[in-house]
């Protein structure tokens, strides 16, 4: 796909991965209709992209189906109909083991993170299939494919991402309709924190004792995939070996992620 005049929607636009994409789109001509719960982080997005009227920041909660319903005809009044929507916004749990992770986190995690692709999906399905050419990209995790412990919830709310992309891929075979599911590993962002989770020790990106992808990266691979209308695509050079070792061996690639990332569970 050709984004230059293309018009989308990017949930999660407000810092991260969501804000680099964002600007990576608006950098190769599109538009953008941003949305986050952050406003303070909408503006600044837009404060970056010095985009003018081609950037416009929508407060919505992704869970609020009612909310999600208004975003096609905000988006398409700042800029015209929607020609793609990105996925990017997300949750991490608690670093528990889901023993202790209490129901009210596992109702957050799969309402945010499954329930709002879902209800982004369900929405702008229509709007998509009636333009000439149009893209889904959803991002699931690495850790969809590799779980973590004391991040089940999460992973098990990214695999039902992956499996809803790839069913969308095969549902929309031979449409106008392009879709992408993106894996990205460790990237260097506030998850943690937007997520409301507390971590065990350092974690921010500059003091990481594991390697970690920038945000910046992240966006360029994922435009990419947009451009290139490819089926799936990973995100970090950890996202691509888990990828290859969950296939040949995942008894083995479970253990290893174990033992590499237990450290990070409360006590």
């Amino acid at each position: 796909m050709d984004i230059t005049n293309k018009v989308f929607v990017v949930t999660g636009a407000g810092n991260g991965i969501g804000r680099e994409t964002t600007l990576r789109l608006l950098g190769g001509g599109a538009s953008v209709a941003g949305v986050d719960l952050n406003a303070d982080g909408l503006a600044e997005t837009g404060r970056l992209a010095s985009a003018g009227d081609r950037f416009s920041g929508h407060v919505v909660n992704i869970t609020d189906r009612e909310a999600v319903a208004a975003l096609p005809d905000a988006a398409e009044n700042a800029h015209g109909a929607v020609d793609g929507i990105v996925n990017i916004a997300g949750v991490i749990q608690q670093f528990v083991k889901v023993v202790d992770l209490p129901f009210s986190e596992i109702d957050k995690v799969m309402n945010v993170n499954f329930g709002g692709v879902m209800n982004m999906c369900k929405t702008f399905l229509p709007v998509l299939l009636s333009r000439p050419e149009a893209a889904i990209l959803n991002v699931a995790s690495m850790g969809s494919y590799a779980p973590v412990p004391g991040q089940a919830v999460y992973g098990a709310s990214k695999a039902a991402v992956k499996l809803l992309t790839e069913a969308l891929y095969a549902e929309l075979l031979g449409t106008n309709v392009q879709v992408t599911v993106v894996f990205p590993g460790a990237i260097g962002t506030d998850i943690a924190a937007n997520s409301g989770v507390s971590l065990a020790g350092d974690t921010s990106a500059e003091k990481a004792t594991y390697k970690t992808t920038s945000p910046v990266e992240a966006g360029r691979v994922i435009v990419a995939a947009i451009e290139k209308g490819r089926f799936r695509a990973t995100i970090g050079s950890d996202a691509a070996a888990m990828d290859r070792l969950s296939r040949l061996n995942p008894r083995f690639a479970t253990t290893l992620i174990a033992k590499q990332m237990g450290d990070l569970l409360e006590a």
